[in-house]
């Protein structure tokens, strides 16, 4: 078994498409309405929005490989970047999944540790992310890893608006 994370640069915007609409699809496509769906998914990942959340100097994206094939990805966002203003000294996971065939590989978790070694170079003192509150393997997952609810947030899956937890972890 081989993991290795990549960092994701403007020539990978047509396979950071492909796998953000995978990925988010296999997560809620069975508790939203297809028509939801596929207005996120159209506002969130096209071409245009991605190479703009590729080009920003406060995100980063990085494709995690199982056996040399993409099996997930990761977004993390920091200062004005983050969707949240959650102050210069935290780090943001916008984004971490891993594609159903790759799950209870350890995947989740090494994404997660990149993400905290990345504030750690960044001297950020907490991490955060948003979760939606009927993802409870995700929850139970984060909790697991050391985060904890300090909040919640609206989110907008078409035109439903949803309740995302904010979690928490302090890393120094």
């Amino acid at each position: 078994m081989t993991i290795n994370i990549k960092k994701c640069t403007l020539k990978d915007l047509r396979k950071l498409q492909e796998i953000s609409c995978e990925t988010f699809n296999e997560t809620f496509k069975h508790q939203n309405s297809p028509e939801n769906m596929n207005a996120y998914l159209e506002k969130a990942f096209n071409l245009q929005q991605l190479e703009k959340e590729l080009s920003n100097i406060s995100s980063q994206f990085f494709f995690v490989y199982f056996n040399n094939e993409a099996a997930g990805y990761l977004k993390v966002n920091t200062d004005h970047a983050q969707s949240e203003k959650m102050g210069d000294e935290s780090l943001e996971i916008e984004r971490i999944y891993i594609k159903n065939k790759f799950q209870k590989h350890g995947l989740g978790k090494y994404l997660l540790n990149k993400a905290e070694e990345i504030a750690l170079e960044l001297n950020k003192k907490k991490i955060w992310l948003g979760v939606w509150e009927k993802n409870e393997n995700a929850i139970a997952f984060y909790k697991k890893m050391g985060f904890v609810q300090t909040g919640a947030h609206s989110f907008y899956m078409g035109d439903e608006e949803q309740t995302d937890f904010i979690m928490t972890k302090t890393i120094i």
